[in-house]
């Protein structure tokens, strides 16, 4: 029905005119708020997305857009499937980057540096910086149509937060986890901090091979020694010696890419395996210029030269001299040699990494030259080492070479190893990176299942002989079967049994598995059954007897085997063997692999194509259940017998995952800035400490909230404690005594990594606030993440590893933070380069909806996500508007447009004559043309949320796109046309099916779907069986309502096999006409044979509507007529008068003939050929015969209306 107050639509839909007013719509009625209650008492399935929280840095660009566009279509679908979803909003503080930026910002602005100010005021300033974008980014998203919950929203620094981040650094530090060290970091000597190995990028550079000659000494003692000459290296048997004048100073080559760095040489090392290496034993090098004289060492990791027996498909032995420089403190693979021999570490650089003799260069003398490289960049000491080794005849040679070298992945600078003392994360202990390696699918673990010992094998081959019981442990049973098999008492199994052939129906599936249940609580334990169409499943532990003993496997199988074999051959017609006599078993040796089993068949129908979710298949039922079949378990005993795996979609970044953890270095967290979570860490040295009595203090006053670590054995070395919770009292104690805070700020990452429990209020929900009450236990584990690839290691892995740990109760590790991992496509720029916020090339998502819409954006981003690609995007800036665009956008929009039309049109034609619908509607009394429609829509239906589930998204868009505009548009609209008004039934599925699109596109297009769905739902009358639309709690909201149900009893083969043999027809139809140009409107007759008349059964006269027939008749044509080939037979067409082209007409029959003529030729010649007719098959060659007659007789056809023309 119509309603009286509603206002029309306008003639064209403008975007910007209904946005802001539907997303008003939804801000009033709190429609995307989540109710955790909803799903702890078990009424409604959690379904959660933490937003990856984008910087404050900037406003948010495409690639936001894309990301985010991808999480609102998963929540969306979700809501109306009836999950209580949560969709986390939030920011991210990016200490290093929102510093950095601010930094540029108040030197262009004010001419001042950050350390103009002090801490406290520059803060400040980032802090307004921050609130800035936060709120623009807030009003980006919601411009985007996110359909966040707006009151949970947070930042990385809130208080909430900031709890998280105290709490977590207190507990990790505790208990050994956190640790301080000096040992080479990343260094970005722009912003001066310590970077993470992560925030490394390698990019390939044209650098230099030096060569430089290190002149050889004796050293009897310290300071004094003396040049080794070449007649003395010839002497002690040096290969080519001899060839140098004899009372030269010998030297060794180093071949080098930072000259620079030899200012902290502390050694020279070669391969012992180097033939050389004997002649040098006892000898030394002096630096040039620096006068420090260092030892020659042997190390395996020096390359061999290619001349000496180097490998030679290595590139570095071709440029290898045998003789490496060692410089611990300045590169990671020299820090390994310096701590395997005890080398000296001399840091020469500041940390602007210029030379510096004011950082740890304790030998330097001014005296001997080097004085000449103090002060300079590493650029200009590198140009200048080369000069001054080239004025002593010490530079050998200058090659170019490209490497690879690490660069920031903020300033874009090259990367120093440096020496710093630096707090770490120990992710190398196995509660963490362990941790997070368990937690991966194991399908997806490339080394599989790790061997985690127990005893249980699956049953293999029958022997010909009885199996040994040579080497089985005592406590094992041995039982005769079949199969061997090795049981193990109190042990769980894992077990699968097969249908000897066919399939079970739904009624034996059901007996079968109340079956699996008989002994359960008596004889056994049965953890989880689920029946399968031709096998079964069962978790379960077999219980003990009164014997002492446990009740053997092949009873309680053959308990279940025997009856229910019995009963199903006895309801049969067919009686026969119902169960193959073997069975797979395996005993499941952990809690891990409990979980991996219980998921396992959880999802083992879904996977099959039976259901389309988890909790949708009916022959599926747990030890624990309730008799309504509801999961009455606690919270946490559902968590832990769920699924606890980590799956990742694409499933090939599975691997970038595992391959980081397994050759993972710990977590440099400490940074060198103002801006982030101050490290919580007060330090005083020992002497004070104890002169004091300080430990006793704390331990009476504060009890557990602080924690010590010594940092070293000496008697001056410092003590380390920590405040846990933000305590006043405890801060003005450490203050008191004279501890000093540590100035560094946290790795940005740390507190991201705490995003998954922060958000939900961990640690103290209550202490939170009422709002986060229940949210840890109803929406952790999250449903899924939506990220990028470069962030699987700075992000991904942590939130597993922290969820994982400090999640953790006495019996098991923690839950893990979410069970999939998407990975969506990268947006590139024209040029094709990723889009970032650091690169400047962001495109603004809000000039895209300003030029084409919000729907139209999220469209095409939606159809241009494929999991094998990235998408390149290229944009033009519009002068006119100021804003960049994109004719990429332009398919959205036209999408947009062909939908509101649709709605119009669909209005009109149900306006026209409405009343008298039928209240239910029975598919098998409807119309070929209806029939059509409705399979179609179940067809639709399933791909999309096959398409949902599975992350495929440009599969969706695909699939909407074919539904509404081909399916719905050209054809069915097109179809109904005539028949409509006096169909009252059919009425009904215009309506339901307009409903459903519009229910399945809203996902994608939430604005204008909101928009349409009050004036089709409120013109709903009836329903139609196995459709079904349900309302949601707010029936005036289409984003609330149900998600459509489309039985598949509905998707009908045969009509849709009929549908597009007339829609080929009609196509063909259609050419003709167009090609002989005639007048849409004018009704033609089509002549044809009653075989096709009968193909087109039912949808005669849809074909007649479509293709502008006035008939369809077996008679010839009376007049003149137009020949029409279709599915390789003639037909006519005629009543095309004056539109008939007889030049026209006389060219295409003479091409015809034409090309007959080369295929009938061509036919006759294979024919001819005896090699083909006698060794090719005998179906081939009478295919070849009947083709051949087919074309002969064309030919004639033709030919007669040739001369017809004539």
């Amino acid at each position: 029905m119509t309603t009286t107050n509603q206002k029309p639509l306008p003639a064209k839909y403008v975007p910007a005119d209904h946005e802001p007013e539907v997303s008003r719509r939804w801000d009033e009625a709190r429609a995307f708020h989540a109710n955790p209650q909803r799903v702890l008492s078990g009424e409604a399935r959690p379904y959660c997305i933490l937003i990856p929280p984008p910087n404050v840095t900037a406003a948010l660009h495409l690639g936001h857009a894309l990301n985010n566009t991808l999480q609102d279509i998963l929540i969306r679908h979700h809501r109306m499937r009836g999950f209580e979803t949560l969709w986390m909003p939030g920011t991210d503080h990016a200490g290093i980057a929102t510093q950095t930026v601010v930094e540029k910002r108040v030197l262009a602005e004010e001419g001042k540096k950050r350390t103009d100010f002090g801490r406290a005021e520059f803060v400040a300033k980032i802090q307004a910086f921050k609130d800035e974008y936060e709120q623009r980014i807030t009003e980006q998203l919601k411009a985007m149509g996110c359909s966040c919950d707006w009151d949970r929203q947070r930042f990385t620094m809130d208080d909430i937060c900031a709890r998280a981040v105290r709490e977590a650094f207190f507990r990790l530090f505790k208990e050994g986890l956190i640790y301080r060290g000096k040992r080479l970091v990343n260094w970005d000597p722009v912003t001066q901090t310590a970077l993470a190995d992560d925030e490394v990028e390698n990019e390939e550079i044209e650098g230099i091979f030096a060569y430089l000659r290190y002149p050889l000494v004796h050293q009897t003692e310290p300071g004094n020694h003396s040049p080794v000459t070449w007649s003395e290296l010839a002497a002690r048997g040096y290969p080519g010696a001899d060839q140098f004048p004899e009372d030269d100073q010998a030297y060794v080559t180093v071949a080098t890419t930072r000259p620079e760095t030899y200012l902290g040489d502390t050694a020279v090392a070669m391969n012992r395996r180097d033939p050389r290496h004997t002649s040098l034993v006892g000898l030394f090098v002096e630096l040039p210029l620096v006068g420090r004289v260092i030892p020659i060492i042997e190390d395996d990791y020096v390359v061999l030269p290619v001349s000496l027996g180097g490998d030679e498909s290595d590139p570095k032995a071709k440029m290898a001299t045998g003789f490496l420089k060692v410089t611990p403190a300045h590169d990671p693979n020299d820090w390994e040699i310096g701590q395997r021999h005890n080398l000296p570490i001399i840091n020469v650089m500041a940390p602007d990494a210029s030379i510096s003799a004011d950082h740890g260069w304790d030998d330097y003398d001014p005296h001997h030259g080097a004085h000449v490289y103090i002060g300079l960049s590493r650029e200009e000491a590198r140009k200048k080492v080369l000069d001054e080794f080239k004025a002593r005849n010490l530079l050998e040679a200058v090659k170019p070479h490209v490497h690879s070298v690490g660069h920031s992945y903020r300033s874009h600078a090259a990367i120093e190893p440096y020496l710093s003392d630096q707090w770490y994360v120990k992710v190398t202990d196995d509660r963490l990176r362990g941790a997070a390696l368990r937690a991966m699918n194991p399908e997806q673990r490339s080394s599989g299942l790790p061997n985690l010992g127990g005893t249980g094998v699956p049953p293999v081959s029958t022997p010909s002989h009885p199996p040994s019981q040579e080497g089985i442990p005592d406590h094992l049973t041995i039982y005769t079967r079949h199969l061997p098999h090795w049981q193990l008492g109190g042990s769980t199994y894992f077990l699968t049994f097969r249908t000897q052939q066919g399939e079970l129906s739904n009624a034996e599936r059901q007996l079968v598995l109340d079956a699996c249940f008989h002994w359960h609580g008596k004889r056994v334990t049965t953890h989880l059954a689920v029946v399968m169409p031709d096998h079964v499943h069962l978790l379960l532990t077999p219980l003990k007897r009164a014997s002492g003993d446990w009740w053997p496997l092949q009873d309680i199988l053959h308990s279940i085997k025997s009856f229910t074999a019995h009963e199903i051959s006895t309801s049969r017609d067919n009686p026969g063997p119902i169960w193959q006599d073997e069975t797979f078993d395996r005993i499941v040796r952990d809690e891990d692999e409990f979980r991996e089993k219980w998921n396992y068949m959880l999802m083992n129908p879904v996977k099959a194509g039976l259901v389309r979710a988890l909790g949708d298949y009916a022959f599926v039922k747990c030890g624990e259940e309730g008799e309504d079949g509801r999961d009455t378990r606690p919270t946490e005993a559902r968590k832990a017998a769920g699924d606890n795996h980590l799956t990742f979609h694409p499933a090939r970044y599975a691997k970038t995952y595992e391959t980081w953890h397994e050759n993972l270095r710990d977590w440099c967290i400490s940074r060198q800035l103002w801006w982030g979570h101050q490290i919580p860490v007060w330090t005083i040295s020992r002497q004070d400490f104890e002169a004091k009595d300080i430990l006793n203090t704390l331990e009476q006053k504060f009890q557990d909230e602080f924690a010590i670590q010594h940092t070293g054995d000496d008697p001056d070395a410092e003590i380390v404690a920590i405040c846990a919770a933000p305590d006043p009292g405890l801060e003005r104690f450490l203050n008191s005594i004279g501890a000093v805070r540590d100035q560094d700020v946290l790795d940005t990452w740390f507190s991201s990594a705490l995003w998954p429990m922060s958000t939900m209020g961990w640690p103290d929900p209550q202490a939170a606030g009422p709002e986060f009450l229940g949210m840890l236990d109803a929406f952790n584990p999250s449903s899924v993440l939506c990220t990028a690839r470069e962030i699987i290691t700075l992000w991904v892995s942590r939130m597993v590893m922290f969820n994982r740990y400090l999640l953790t109760n006495d019996e098991s590790e923690g839950p893990i933070p979410f069970h999939d991992v998407f990975i969506h496509a990268m947006i590139q720029d024209g040029q094709g380069r990723k889009m970032s916020k650091s690169l400047g090339n962001g495109v603004d998502p809000l000039d895209i909806i300003h030029s084409h819409g919000t729907d139209a954006m999220r469209y095409t981003l939606c159809e241009m996500t494929t999991q094998t690609q990235d998408v390149r995007l290229p944009v033009e800036y519009d002068e006119s508007t100021g804003r960049n665009t994109s004719t990429k956008f332009d398919k959205g929009r036209n999408f947009c447009t062909k939908l509101f039309n649709a709605t119009k049109f669909t209005i009109m034609m149900l306006d026209e004559k409405a009343g008298s619908e039928p209240e239910t509607v029975d598919p098998a009394s409807l119309d070929p043309i209806d029939r059509w429609m409705l399979s179609r829509l179940s067809r639709a239906t399933h791909d999309i949320n096959a398409a949902i589930e599975n992350y495929h998204f440009s599969n969706y868009a695909q699939a909407i796109f074919e539904l509404l505009r081909n399916d719905f548009c050209d054809w069915y609209l097109e179809a109904i046309k005539p028949s409509l008004a006096d169909n009252p039934a059919q009425r009904v599925v215009l309506q339901q099916s307009l409903e459903t699109i519009l229910r399945l596109l809203h996902p994608v297009t939430p604005f204008i779907t909101e928009l349409l769905n009050e004036y089709i739902t409120h013109r709903r009358t009836g329903r139609i069986l196995g459709l079904d639309l349900p309302f949601g709690t707010n029936p005036d909201l289409l984003c609330t309502s149900g998600w459509p149900n489309a039985d598949q009893t509905l998707i009908d083969e045969t009509i849709e096999t009929q549908f597009a043999h007339m829609q080929s027809l009609v196509e063909e139809i259609r050419r003709v006409r167009a090609k002989h140009q005639v007048h849409p409107r004018r009704r033609i007759t089509l002549h044809a044979d009653a075989a096709l008349i009968n193909q087109l059964a039912g949808l005669a006269p849809v074909a007649q509507t479509l293709a502008g027939l006035a008939a369809i008749t077996t008679d010839p044509p009376a007049g003149e007529s137009v020949a029409m080939t279709f599915n390789s037979t003639e037909y006519a067409l005629s009543d095309l008068a004056d539109a008939v082209d007889a030049d026209t007409e006389r060219q295409r029959l003479e091409e015809k003939v034409a090309d007959l003529d080369k295929s009938i030729m061509a036919l006759e010649k294979r024919l001819a050929n005896p090699g083909y007719t006698e060794k090719a098959p005998k179906h081939l060659v009478d295919e070849t015969r009947a083709t051949l007659e087919q074309q002969c007789a064309d030919r004639q056809a033709a030919l007669a209306r040739l001369a017809e023309l004539a």
